[in-house]
């Protein structure tokens, strides 16, 4: 996949994230691919609807696996804004998602790269490749000036 394909996806994600902040959640969106189109979308939803598991990943996986009427996913494309956290990326192994693309680093909570390196342990029966960085000032900007916005409405 190439960078400007990658970007038009990632935007995808990111109106999904716009979501998100629009009903005051954090701002994370995500999105399945299969074939070139997408099966599923989502966005965190975990304080609307009360679920601690409704994350923009497990949202979009969910709706990926009720419009395939199966919950493996070969061959299939996750894009997100934000690297995944542990129950989000073992979803994925789960789901047997090809390729994760995420925007951002997550240095708190992220299993991929920065805190974890959950997608490549040798004791799963699946691997998921993984690219990195696509549009990642933009959905690290999202990000950060929703939590910059949350500090000061509490001060």
């Amino acid at each position: 996949m190439d960078m400007k394909t990658a970007e038009f996806w990632m935007q995808e994600a990111l109106s999904e994230a716009r979501k998100a902040e629009a009903l005051g959640e954090v701002p994370v969106g995500a999105v399945v691919l299969l074939n070139g189109k997408i099966i599923g979308r989502g966005h965190n939803s975990s304080i609307g609807l009360h679920d601690p598991t409704a994350h923009a990943e497990i949202v979009a996986l969910r709706q990926a696996a009720h419009n395939l009427a199966n919950y493996r996913m070969p061959g299939s494309i996750l894009f997100v804004t934000i690297e995944p956290c542990i129950m989000c990326i073992g979803a994925m192994i789960q789901a047997r998602i090809e390729t994760l693309v995420y925007g951002a680093a997550d240095s708190k909570a992220g299993a991929v790269h920065s805190c974890f390196r959950i997608e490549n342990a040798r004791f799963f029966n699946h691997t998921v490749q993984v690219k990195s960085g696509i549009l990642e000032n933009e959905c690290s900007l999202i990000l950060k000036d929703f939590f910059r916005t949350r500090r000061n409405l509490s001060d």
